[in-house]
């Protein structure tokens, strides 16, 4: 007989542990997420629990009353095929309620979680390589200096929930970088490097055009000098493709973003780089 399969939330300082998974099985995740994602919602990280081990691990953050997000759905090696995850699964979606739930799934799973209910939005693509470093920012400015107020608004147009909590933390993360462009005034386009296992991740950049997220892009690269970049891409955005090309990165990686309910629209020509394909 099997031992019982215990689930629980994790606290602030256990979401670690989904990080490091995350990280082992090859997603490298940028080194300060673990902080910043605990600031969502305290009861969305769960672990299930064999024997008093931790055995698979999944996140339903639910940033308000009609959206959450899923992610770190992993289970660990050795321990799969048993049913552990699927039970962890149900817990997470009972945590979640009614609310929409979006994911970014590997196309391998999609049918799997089209049994569940999520339909296809889009696939997101991630491009990454070594980019040459850039002197000087342009006329782009540290991001610390917009009120907040322009970004949290701007991010509005690309997310289908309010985050404030999770931009405050998210833009002021050890070791991340944000940039901005301004136009009289204006927030024309935005964008954070992170420092991650490997090389950077600019996550997110938005932008309203191609010339701003260009721009951003350029100021960022002058901050962080010559490395390896990594840059996830809504594929509906062909100017976004057609930036990650320009600048000598490549596709290695897609995700299947899937809804399993209505989203708020959004503007997908404005988003260059997603923030995260755990936490949306």
């Amino acid at each position: 007989m099997s031992d019982p399969v215990h689930i629980r939330p994790l606290d602030r300082v256990e979401i670690q542990l989904a990080v490091d998974w995350a990280a082992a099985e090859g997603w490298n995740p940028g080194l300060a997420d673990a902080g910043a994602f605990a600031s969502v919602d305290p009861t969305g990280f769960l672990v299930a629990e064999v024997g008093g081990e931790p055995a698979a691990t999944l996140s339903v953050v639910n940033y308000d009353a009609h959206f959450a997000f899923l992610g770190f759905y992993i289970v660990r090696p050795g321990l799969r095929g048993r049913g552990i995850g699927w039970k962890l699964w149900q817990a997470g979606i009972a945590h979640a309620g009614a609310r929409t739930i979006g994911l970014d799934g590997v196309p391998a799973q999609q049918a799997n979680y089209a049994s569940q209910g999520f339909g296809l939005a889009y696939r997101n693509i991630r491009f990454a390589g070594r980019v040459a470093a850039r002197r000087g920012g342009g006329d782009a400015v540290d991001l610390a200096r917009v009120p907040f107020a322009q970004v949290e608004a701007s991010d509005a147009q690309v997310f289908p929930a309010p985050r404030a909590a999770f931009l405050t933390a998210w833009l002021t993360a050890p070791g991340h970088v944000g940039r901005a462009v301004l136009r009289a005034g204006r927030l024309a386009g935005w964008g954070v490097a992170r420092p991650a296992r490997q090389g950077w991740k600019i996550a997110p950049l938005v932008a309203e055009d191609e010339a701003a997220a260009e721009a951003v892009f350029a100021a960022l690269l002058a901050e962080i000098g010559a490395d390896e970049i990594i840059l996830d891409v809504p594929e509906p955005n062909a100017a976004a493709l057609a930036l990650a090309r320009r600048h000598g990165l490549a596709p290695v990686f897609e995700t299947a973003r899937m809804y399993s309910g209505p989203i708020r629209p959004l503007a997908l020509g404005r988003l260059y780089g997603v923030t995260s394909f755990e936490l949306g």
